[in-house]
């Protein structure tokens, strides 16, 4: 028997249950991998919450862990029986001691970083790799801006921006997160609960606003991302944190110069075996350097995967947390 945290009805943190399962055989293309590290994440209170609808109840929760492959299934050649591996894709499930998932969704781990570091890193460094490196190729010198710079992914995004030579301009709400963000590579913060985005992002640039925006945030952030773009800038809206970006007018990209807009998911970039690898070896080229850091501050046994989740709602961690089974 294993392990594993499921619920049975949509709700809150107390719906989630420790439960014996009997292990699942991997079939075809597929690997069950033994976790040593689960990433906490504020999607999985989506799930389980009934923000966004799981396949089936009751239901397996997570989607980002490290461990090592404890069994593969037919047609899988890449991996086996005792490598160590990462993933930050679905199947919902992850936060249990066996999980069964796509061989595609794999990648390989290197001695260098450790099965709490990946855990904790796979879905934001992903995700901050395909916004810089991809979505729009951040160049040395030049001034962008990111929505919420002292959250999970921004936290990374200061530091992948100050190792590319960019001057990352972070939004914040706190002096606290200013300093935070600041300490960890932003050229400079604007607190928007007392400071006009866009206003200071004129001042900054001198007038010339930014290349790229980009948004986590959503609605409430959309118009004033718009006024932070230099004409023919680009709008990379990767998140709704507070609601969705919905109603949009195209004219008013027009009437804002010529802008361009794209919402990007991580699933579009990390969509086969070889560049979900190829965007993990640079991030754990980045992580190995010094460059970026992966700041663990909490960790939880996975019985306690419920405290994990309130403490999370109720925004009292900081930095990431892994659950260990």
């Amino acid at each position: 028997m294993a392990k594993r945290i499921q619920f049975s009805q949509l709700g809150g943190p107390e719906v989630l249950q420790l439960v014996d399962v009997e292990p699942v055989a991997p079939g075809p293309q597929q690997v069950r991998v033994r976790n040593r590290a689960i990433g906490l994440n504020f999607i999985d209170t989506y799930f389980r919450s009934g923000v966004y609808i799981p396949p089936a109840l009751p239901s397996g929760i997570g989607t980002e862990g490290a461990g090592e492959v404890d069994a593969v299934g037919e047609g899988v050649s890449h991996l086996q029986v005792g490598d160590r591996v990462a993933y930050a894709g679905g199947p919902l499930g992850a936060y249990s001691e066996l999980h069964v998932l796509p061989a595609a969704n794999l990648v390989k781990l290197p001695e260098r970083i450790s099965f709490e570091q990946a855990a904790a890193v796979m879905l934001k460094g992903l995700t901050v790799q395909y916004l810089l490196r991809q979505t729009y190729a951040v160049q040395p010198g030049e001034i962008i801006l990111f929505h919420a710079a002292a959250g999970g992914v921004g936290s990374l995004a200061c530091q992948w921006a100050r190792a590319l030579g960019a001057k990352l301009i972070g939004t914040v709400s706190s002096p606290q997160k200013a300093a935070r963000a600041k300490a960890l590579g932003a050229w400079e913060t604007i607190d928007y609960s007392h400071e006009d985005v866009a206003q200071r992002v004129l001042e900054l640039t001198d007038g010339k606003k930014c290349p790229v925006v980009y948004d986590g945030v959503g609605q409430d952030t959309w118009l004033t991302s718009l006024d932070c773009l230099a004409p023919r800038g680009l709008m990379v809206s990767f998140g709704n944190a507070s609601g969705p970006v919905t109603g949009v007018n195209l004219g008013v990209l027009a009437q804002k110069g010529s802008l361009y807009v794209t919402r990007p998911t991580l699933a579009s970039y990390a969509n086969n075996a070889q560049n979900t690898q190829a965007m993990a070896d640079e991030l754990f080229a980045m992580i190995a350097s010094g460059k970026l850091v992966v700041d663990i501050q909490q960790t939880y046994p996975l019985s306690e995967a419920a405290r994990a989740q309130t403490e999370l709602s109720a925004r009292r961690t900081v930095g990431s947390t892994v659950l260990l089974p």
